[in-house]
C-alpha cells in the first residue's frame, strides 16, 4: 500500500528557506564531486557514488517511518518518468562537463529558471506575473556578469548542456506536479535507485578505491549531500510554486563562490561580487514581493 501523502501546503517563505538549502546541497555535491575526481576516481563512478549514497540515506531514512509502503508509488508512471528524466539529465550534463568549459555549461544551465517559468504553464496551471519573469531575467543578467561568457564559439557538445538543461528543468517541474500525490518517501527512492541500478554495471569495469580517509569521507558524503538536497527541493515543491522556487537556482553562483575560496583557494573577481549582488537583489525583490502577497498590511 502507497504511503500516506502530504498535502500541498502555501507556506512560501518556509519553502524558499528550504530551496536555498537545497541549492547549498548541489553545490557541495559538485565540490565533492570535483575533488573526488582530481584524485583519480572515475566520474562514472562518482555519479554513481552519488546516486547510490543517496538511496541508501534515503532507504534508511524512511525504513522507520514508511516501511516498505515508501516504494510504493500512487502515480508510477510519471514517477518513473520524472527518474528517468533526471538519471538522462546527469548523463548529458556529465557529458557536456567533459568537452565543454565550465563557464559555458554554467551559463546555459542557468536559464533553467527561466524554462522552468515557461515549462510551469502549460504544465501546472501557474501564472506567473509580469513581475517575477522580470526578476528571474535580473537574475539571470547577474549569473553572466558573474561567469562572464563572451567570446563562446558553438560547439557540438552545446546539445548535451541544453538537453541537460531542458531534463533538469521538467524534473523539478514534474517533482511539483507530483508534491501532494506521491510521498516524499516515494520521490527520493525511486530516482535515486534506479540511477544506481543503471549505473553499477557501468562503474564496476573502472572501479578506482579511494586511497585516502579524507576521499573515503568525500566519497560517502557526497550521497548524504544528494539525499538532503533533494528532500529539501521536494519538501520546497511541495510549499511553493515552481516559478517562485526557480530563480533561487541563482545562489548557487555564490555559494559556488565560498566553496571555491575555502576548499579549492579560488578568489572571486570583481564581476563575481557585481554579479552576485544582482543575484541577491533579484532574489530579496522576489522575497519581498511574496511575503506582502501572503501578509498584506493594513492600511
Amino acid at each position: 500500500m502507497p504511503p500516506a501523502v502530504r498535502p500541498r501546503e502555501d507556506r512560501r517563505t518556509f519553502g524558499m528557506a528550504l530551496m536555498c538549502g537545497a541549492v547549498l546541497c548541489f553545490t557541495f555535491i559538485d565540490a565533492s564531486a570535483k575533488w573526488l575526481i582530481l584524485s583519480g576516481i572515475p566520474v562514472v563512478q562518482v555519479v554513481f557514488a552519488r546516486y547510490m549514497g543517496h538511496f541508501l540515506c534515503a532507504a534508511a531514512y524512511y525504513a522507520r517511518t514508511e516501511g516498505l509502503s515508501g516504494y510504493f508509488s500512487r502515480a508510477p508512471k510519471r514517477q518513473l518518468l520524472r527518474s528517468v528524466v533526471l538519471l538522462i539529465g546527469t548523463t548529458f550534463n556529465f557529458l557536456a562537463v567533459g568537452q565543454l568549459p565550465i563557464t559555458v555549461t554554467t551559463t546555459i544551465f542557468f536559464a533553467m529558471p527561466i524554462l522552468i517559468t515557461v515549462l510551469a504553464i502549460p504544465i501546472l496551471g501557474e501564472r506567473p506575473g509580469l513581475r517575477r519573469f522580470v526578476a528571474v531575467l535580473v537574475g539571470f543578467g547577474g549569473v553572466l556578469i558573474v561567469v562572464q561568457p563572451l567570446g563562446a564559439v558553438w560547439q557540438p557538445a552545446m546539445i548535451y548542456s541544453l538537453a541537460a538543461l531542458l531534463m533538469a528543468s521538467l524534473y523539478f517541474v514534474m517533482t511539483r506536479a507530483l508534491a501532494g500525490i506521491e510521498s516524499e518517501a516515494v520521490s527520493q527512492l525511486w530516482p535515486s535507485g534506479l540511477a544506481a541500478l543503471t549505473l553499477l554495471p557501468l562503474a564496476m569495469p573502472v572501479w578506482v578505491w579511494p586511497s585516502g580517509w579524507l576521499e573515503w569521507l568525500v566519497f560517502g558524503l557526497i550521497g548524504l549531500f544528494g539525499c538532503a538536497g533533494h528532500v529539501q527541493a521536494t519538501t520546497a515543491h511541495r510549499m511553493a510554486d515552481a516559478s517562485l522556487l526557480a530563480p533561487l537556482v541563482y545562489t548557487q553562483i555564490l555559494w559556488a563562490t565560498l566553496v571555491g575560496i575555502i576548499v579549492f583557494a579560488n578568489w572571486p573577481t570583481l564581476w563575481t561580487l557585481i554579479g552576485g549582488a544582482v543575484i541577491i537583489m533579484s532574489g530579496l525583490y522576489i522575497w519581498q514581493r511574496e511575503r506582502l502577497a501572503t501578509h498584506p498590511i493594513n492600511k
